[in-house]
C-alpha cells in the first residue's frame, strides 16, 4: 500500500487540532509555518526529505 496521503496535508491537519484543542497558541502556530517554510529553502531540506522518505517506507513495510 502506497503511502497516498500529502504530509503538507498531514502536517496542516496537525497544526489546525493544536489550535483547536488550545495545544498551541496563535504566535506559535505562525512561527512554527514560517520556520517550516524557510526550512524548506536551506540546504537541510534533502536530508529531512530523505529522513522522512526512510520512516515512511519502514511504517509501509510494518504493515505488511
Amino acid at each position: 500500500m502506497a503511502l497516498t496521503i500529502s504530509l503538507v496535508l498531514l502536517f496542516g491537519v496537525l497544526l489546525l487540532l493544536l489550535l483547536r484543542f488550545k495545544a498551541l497558541g496563535i504566535g506559535a502556530a505562525v512561527i512554527a509555518v514560517l520556520f517550516g517554510f524557510y526550512l524548506a529553502d536551506t540546504g537541510a531540506r534533502t536530508t529531512i526529505n530523505t529522513l522522512v522518505s526512510a520512516v515512511a517506507n519502514v511504517v509501509q513495510d510494518s504493515g505488511k
